[in-house]
């Protein structure tokens, strides 16, 4: 009889807990539309955060690292779900970490999680990012293949925002090409300023208010009298 009773116990214990589970998790999922519905960000991870404790789940996962990504915690996003580079990753997930990546700073982890999205989905806004980056990285070469795809595929509605000043702005991304394209032509011949410069004026005839390309010009300008040194972008 006690054993029947202990028995009993501890099926009321599981069904309980089980019972309160749920219930909160019914909270927390009503919790996360009410704070979509509001716009609140900081409840809308609340919840995502406490769901993810409850009943854990990748998909919800990856859509707090992306929120949290959004709003430029790209650290928090990427120990939500880590750096490593993963095939089995959803697109989403490899999105987040690629862009948390670059913001902090990190461009060969970037490059990484960029090639996989091109792979997965190749246009020419990711073709820009792999150029930007193994410019970056040292690999003039490696990004040749990639600026001719992005000038090749850039239709003349596609734009490319720039961060460097205060006010963002955008440009016609095939200028934006232009412009990593003159770079590369100067970190790989030194001595050819003119042909960089002139692929920069290229950029800037597309748009005459690309304020980087401007700002590279001047740079390779300056430099003509000067000792070569490298510019990456």
């Amino acid at each position: 009889m006690k054993k029947l009773v202990i028995v009993l116990l501890l099926s009321m214990g599981v069904f309980a807990t089980a019972q309160t589970t749920t219930d909160l998790q019914k909270h927390y999922e009503a919790f996360y539309m009410e704070m979509r519905l509001q716009g609140d960000v900081n409840g809308v991870i609340n919840a995502l955060t406490h769901l993810n404790v409850i009943a854990p789940a990748q998909e919800r996962r990856d859509t707090l690292a992306y929120i949290y990504a959004n709003n430029n915690q790209h650290m928090q996003a990427l120990n939500t779900i880590g750096i490593e580079k993963n095939e089995g990753d959803s697109d989403l997930s490899v999105q987040v970490k690629a862009i948390s990546l670059k913001a902090l700073n990190q461009p060969k982890r970037a490059l990484e999680q960029f090639e996989v999205l091109f792979k997965r989905t190749p246009n020419a806004y990711l073709a820009y990012e792999l150029a930007d980056l193994k410019i970056q990285t040292g690999d003039n070469s490696g990004a040749t293949g990639d600026i001719e795809y992005g000038i090749a595929n850039a239709k003349d509605d596609m734009k490319y925002a720039f961060y460097e000043r205060q006010q963002p702005y955008e440009v016609p991304i095939k200028a934006a090409f232009l412009h990593l394209k003159g770079l590369m032509k100067y970190n790989m011949d030194k001595n050819d300023i003119d042909g960089a410069v002139a692929l920069i004026d290229e950029a800037l005839k597309l748009d005459p208010n690309f304020n980087l390309a401007s700002l590279s010009k001047q740079a390779l300008s300056s430099r003509k009298e000067e000792p070569a040194a490298e510019i990456k972008n």
